[in-house]
């Protein structure tokens, strides 16, 4: 019972200290505050984006594997050796549907639009009648892709293996394009032309979420225009360049991507022990890949952060300093009628951890509501622990930084502090 009164007369001086001194007080707190808004908004912020990011991988599918010309990963700059590799054709995928014996569904994809160089590849013009799009992407397809159920359409059907097979002038269509071109009717049974010929819409893709990419990015579904790839292979017989897609049987990614790149190095003659001249990855390695990359952002954004929390903390230090400085004769009072070192100890303690503590909350209110601000524009989601570690960093700052005046304090000689002017 002791133990506790001593603990609510001294959170109750802590607390006439502030309301004595409330401009000193209100500043230490804003320091503290700023430092601790920024952990909850960077936290927000990472962890939205991480969770938007592997919501909108996963909707390949776990079980997709992706083969490139290029090394697999992030690859924003594609070496000399990369660049001057033979491209993946249309062979390779079929000897990878014919000889993978855990994959289901393989497709290549083939576009006039280099996908590296992001949205400002030149684009195919798209038209009807006098209506024309300059930000759509053609791309052509195996009817594979359309059975993995990564794609789903508002309307229509999408192409069969007949119609690839006999090079049909059919065309799926992403919303975009379809509200484009047909702002004022339905877009099936219609035609649209490229590239001097005519393709007849027969499908229409749902609107999909893009976050990844930007609105004119190649890589847009929404604008996406799909035909068979025998199709736009007799439209551009020129490209050979294409990535290939494929679906493995359930929990048989691993043995499928082996199978996989067994093919390939075959198809490709690379001697034994040499590197891959191409590259494959699954959906996870580049979940994993994206973590490391949003850890090592999130690390760094809080480092920068701990600098706000590092100049709140030395506010807290030099508060408590000077608020030692000022009470020396009530300290010297206090020793001389029997208070011991650990009670001025804890008295100076539990008022550099009020304040900081109350900088805490509010720096917690004011994140959550900057957060649901920047919720309009970016996705952003608050973990359950960020707010629990803000409040815990900011009490924790009021135990370190408020260590040395307690100390001082406690060392002051009664008989010196009572003469104090």
């Amino acid at each position: 019972m002791k133990i506790r009164s001593d603990l609510r007369e001294n959170l109750l001086m802590a607390l006439d200290t502030l309301r004595q001194n409330k401009l000193r007080s209100a500043l230490t707190i804003l320091g503290v505050a700023i430092g601790t808004m920024t952990v909850i908004v960077i936290a927000a912020f990472v962890s939205g984006i991480d969770a938007r990011v592997s919501k909108e991988i996963e909707a390949f599918g776990t079980n997709t594997i992706y083969a490139f010309k290029f090394d697999p990963g992030f690859n924003f700059n594609p070496t000399m050796e990369e660049r001057t590799r033979p491209p993946l054709t249309e062979e390779d995928a079929d000897a990878i549907r014919n000889d993978c014996e855990n994959c289901i569904y393989v497709s290549p994809f083939m576009s006039p639009v280099d996908y590296t160089s992001g949205p400002f590849a030149p684009r195919v013009m798209v038209r009807n009648r006098d209506i024309e799009m300059s930000n759509a992407t053609v791309t052509g397809s195996s009817s594979d892709y359309f059975q993995t159920g990564i794609t789903n359409l508002s309307e229509g059907r999408f192409f069969t293996r007949d119609e690839e097979a006999r090079r049909a002038k059919v065309a799926v269509i992403g919303i975009d394009v379809a509200n484009t071109l047909f702002p004022y009717s339905n877009a099936l049974d219609q035609t649209i032309q490229i590239e001097g010929r005519h393709y007849r819409v027969i499908g229409v893709l749902e609107n999909r979420e893009i976050f990844l990419v930007g609105a004119d990015d190649p890589n847009n579904e929404n604008k996406a225009i799909y035909l068979p790839f025998k199709t736009i292979k007799q439209l551009y017989p020129a490209n050979e360049d294409c990535f290939i897609m494929a679906t493995a049987k359930p929990g048989k990614v691993n043995e499928a991507l082996e199978e996989i790149r067994s093919i390939l190095r075959l198809r490709r003659k690379v001697p034994f022990g040499k590197p891959d001249t191409f590259g494959v990855q699954t959906s996870d390695q580049i979940l994993e890949q994206f973590g490391a990359i949003t850890g090592g952002i999130f690390l760094l954004m809080v480092a920068i952060s701990s600098v706000g929390l590092l100049i709140g903390g030395i506010g807290v230090m030099n508060i408590m300093l000077v608020s030692v400085t000022e009470r020396t004769k009530e300290i010297g009072v206090r020793k001389a009628i029997g208070a011991r070192r650990l009670d001025i100890i804890t008295q100076f303690l539990i008022e550099a951890v009020t304040l900081t503590s109350f900088g805490g909350i509010v720096g917690i209110v004011c994140g959550v509501l900057l957060t649901l601000l920047v919720q309009m524009i970016l996705p952003t989601y608050i973990p359950i622990w960020a707010p629990v570690v803000g409040f815990v960093v900011s009490v924790g700052l009021g135990i370190v930084f408020g260590i040395w005046p307690a100390w001082k304090a406690a060392r002051l000689d009664p008989i010196e502090a009572l003469r104090f002017e």
